[in-house]
């Protein structure tokens, strides 16, 4: 390709990601109807199943052809979140943005899939990165959608104030309700995104899928995280109840950035851990930080305009 078919995928790249954004954005309001709540599941469950067949099959060609269709439609699933991730969570700008920068990397990797078929190569961690995004999604959506969301969300929240209630005291839940209260006041009500099944579902996924590892080593490391993830949320959610129950700061500061430091730093030093036992996944990790090295159309066509700029 020549500079001008290199240029026009670097456009098409930032173009099509970006009116995803803005036709999600309109498309999906917050607060969402329930219609609306109802088709987003489409493509949200297409774009993984999508990419579950691309992981599973093993055909070169084939498998690259679903995984590009997939993550397509679980970035546009994306692009109709940003808004119901700030409005919704008490205005968290950190989610909201990582989302949209999301539906750009989304879109990244089914760029790199359509390298691979365009030059027929077979590159390990986009097949490792569907397969992971797979199994977490399904179980992260399907739990989300079930009885067992409710279950676990009273659970947590009764742990959350016990665990408060046992370090300081003066916690506790309102019969009937997941709202903790806290030296007489009301604090925090816990939702499903307090339950940090997030969390435990990317390690399920990134461990379970990693190819060339036997069943011991993945069991060990889903045990040394999923367990310490748990009781840290739990601690998480206590801490927010303190500072907001005892006035210390607000609930924007207590939650969306104090504790996501905190559980972000956690997350960081769990992974570490992982990565220690099975190596394999630091292999995959680094194969999709270095995939700009594959030096595609759309990076040459960034290199040269940077490039350019440098020489003047």
């Amino acid at each position: 390709m020549g500079f001008v078919e290199d240029k026009k995928t670097a456009v098409l790249f930032l173009i099509v990601p970006t009116v995803m954004l803005i036709v999600g954005y309109f498309i999906f309001p917050f607060p969402a109807s329930d219609v609306a709540l109802a088709l987003v599941q489409i493509p949200m469950f297409l774009g993984l199943i999508l990419l579950g067949v691309g992981f599973f099959i093993k055909k070169q060609g084939l498998n690259n052809v679903f995984k590009i269709l997939g993550w397509g439609v679980f970035a546009f699933y994306w692009a109709t979140q940003p808004a119901t991730m700030y409005l919704s969570e008490g205005g968290d700008v950190f989610n909201s943005v990582v989302c949209i920068i999301g539906v750009y990397v989304l879109f990244y990797i089914a760029y790199h899939e359509w390298l691979s078929l365009v030059r027929k190569e077979d590159v390990s961690c986009l097949n490792w990165i569907a397969g992971a995004s797979f199994i977490a999604g399904i179980i992260y959506f399907t739990v989300e959608r079930s009885f067992i969301a409710e279950w676990l969300i009273d659970i947590v929240a009764h742990h959350s104030a016990w665990a408060l209630d046992t370090i300081i005291g003066n916690a506790h839940v309102i019969p009937g309700t997941v709202n903790i209260w806290h030296n007489g006041m009301y604090a925090v009500t816990i939702i499903f995104a307090c339950t940090a099944i997030q969390s435990m579902v990317i390690f399920v996924g990134m461990i379970g899928v990693v190819p060339r590892v036997d069943v011991k080593r993945k069991a060990i490391c889903l045990t040394i995280t999923l367990v310490p993830i748990y009781i840290l949320n739990v601690l998480r959610n206590a801490l927010v109840v303190f500072l907001v129950g005892n006035n210390i700061t607000d609930f924007n500061m207590a939650h969306n950035v104090i504790s996501k430091i905190g559980a972000l730093v956690a997350l960081i030093v769990l992974l570490l851990i992982v990565i220690r036992i099975i190596p394999e996944i630091f292999d995959e990790i680094i194969c999709l930080t270095n995939l700009y090295k594959r030096n595609g159309p759309l990076e040459k066509a960034v290199g040269k305009v940077f490039g350019s700029k440098k020489k003047k």
